[in-house]
């Protein structure tokens, strides 16, 4: 499979239009059409259902442009890496998850120093997050702790936090200033759907994932989680760093008690060969946790 008819696919799945595809590429239209006939053909795989105005991904399709633009990015990092002036630091530096201040301080340092360096930062959920560390198109990670030490190296952050509920603020839970493990029985539940977290929580409840009342679940809540709330449709676990410091007014957030700390740390994978501009960044990590 060639590089450049990857590129090719990704170009057609991002205008959704052979023609278009081909003005942004400049090449001609029946060739980019053959290009792409020889790749599904290839692949013994259909990409594409084409329609009179538009082309759509199949679900083999989407299975591709997926892992084409994780193929296609590492690629391009390795060019980058490779042909850069040693004598220099620059480069790109991609980290997933959520951040913290502190990281975000030492890439701040860092672009003070050394200007030609850039950060991608790529928020997804813990699954989706971890294949991309594994496959090398990112350089870090944010997790929570534990962190497994035969696969991954770390640092810990001193970002903690405690997990806890939000809520309506007419709720009878409100006039609590804390959520014991007896209430969390009681409630409709908005959790993480990671298995492990679900557990955890059931765990420190004292009960089995099946007792527990989980109406919904979530992998990455973009903004706020506070309109799952409004709109009646649970009691949200979460974490109070993740919230903005003024809530919504019809809305409050109690602690877990007795309380479930987390915390965070900065993670790369085991004998995985950083970039010099990679290296550096972890240098100034390391420094500001001094």
């Amino acid at each position: 499979m060639d590089i450049r008819v990857l590129r090719y696919f990704l170009a057609v799945a991002r205008e959704e239009n052979i023609t278009r595809a081909a003005q942004s590429l400049h090449i001609a239209q029946p060739s980019l059409s053959k290009q792409i006939l020889e790749l599904e053909a290839e692949l013994g795989k259909k990409l594409f259902i084409r329609g009179k105005r538009k082309v759509t991904l199949t679900e083999e399709g989407l299975f591709l442009r997926k892992r084409a633009e994780e193929i296609v990015k590492l690629l391009e990092k390795t060019e980058q890496e490779l042909t850069c002036n040693l004598t220099e630091l620059a480069g790109e530096i991609s980290i997933g998850g959520n951040t913290s201040d502190l990281v975000l301080q030492a890439a701040a340092s860092l672009r003070k120093q050394y200007s030609d360096i850039s950060f991608h930062f790529y928020i997804g959920d813990a699954t989706d997050v971890t294949e991309r560390l594994e496959h090398g198109s990112l350089d870090f990670a944010i997790f929570l702790e534990p962190i497994d030490p035969i696969k991954y190296e770390f640092l810990s952050l001193p970002t903690t936090s405690l997990w806890g509920i939000l809520m309506k603020k007419d709720s009878i839970f409100a006039k609590q200033s804390e959520i014991y493990p007896s209430d969390l029985l009681k409630m409709p539940l908005i959790l993480h759907r990671r298995i492990g977290l679900q557990q955890e929580i059931a765990h420190w409840a004292h009960t089995n994932l099946e007792q527990l009342n989980i109406v919904a679940t979530y992998n990455v809540v973009h903004g706020s989680p506070v309109s799952f709330v409004k709109n009646g449709l649970g009691y949200f676990l979460t974490t109070r760093d993740l919230l903005s410091p003024e809530l919504d007014s019809c809305v409050c957030f109690r602690p877990l008690k007795p309380s479930l700390p987390i915390r965070y740390a900065i993670v790369w994978k085991q004998h995985h060969i950083l970039s010099k501009a990679a290296k550096a960044f972890l240098e100034q990590v390391r420094l500001q946790l001094n």
